[in-house]
Order: structure tokens, then sequence, then C-alpha cells
């Protein structure tokens, strides 16, 4: 089966702070038909995204697919605070990465 990477296919993938406790992933597509490949294939599963983030499924708050913005959003709880002692990144905006390198059956 031919595959393909999520960031190759994806118009945007992002991360940032959902409050101080979570950060929440937005991967986004500008056509319907990526948008529909991704979520059919049913890539994110808290397990999934737990393996992806290094944390537990239980810290895997929702993965939700949006049909009319195009987008799939993934919220995940932090492993400490924003902002605390040890925090790498404040705002959450580096934390993305894991997705790019997902890969999408196409055929």
């Amino acid at each position: 089966m031919d595959t393909v990477r999520l960031v190759d296919i994806a118009t945007a993938i992002r991360s940032k702070n959902a409050g101080i406790y979570n950060v929440t992933f937005d991967i986004l597509f500008d056509d319907w038909e990526p948008y529909q490949l991704v979520r059919d294939a049913d890539l994110f599963s808290p397990a999934r995204v737990a393996e992806l983030f290094n944390v537990t499924p239980e810290q895997v708050v929702a993965i939700v697919a949006h049909d009319a913005g195009q987008g799939i959003k993934i919220t995940i709880r932090r492993p400490r605070a924003s902002g605390n002692p040890g925090d790498p990144d404040i705002l959450a905006c580096q934390q993305h990465a894991p997705l790019y390198d997902v890969l999408v059956p196409v055929g």
C-alpha cells in the first residue's frame, strides 16, 4: 500500500496552548479530498496519539474531525502546566512536529 507523509498533504499542522494544562494540535486542509483521506484513515486513536507525544492514552483529551472546517483537532494534557519550571515550550507552539511523519495510506 502506498503512503504519504501527513506534512506533505496537510495545509497546516500547528500546536498551541489550550489553557495552561492542555496542548491542542490542528491539522488543516485547503481541499476536501486530502482532509477526507486523513479523516477516514482513522490514524488518530488515543493510543496512537499517546505514542506520538509520549503521554498516556488517558492524557488524550479529545480527537475531533470537523468537516465544515476541513480540520482535525487533537488535545492532550500537558506533562506540566505551562510556565512551570522545566516547561520546554511555554506557548506549546513547537510541539506538533511528531505529526509530520504520520503515514497516510493513499492506495
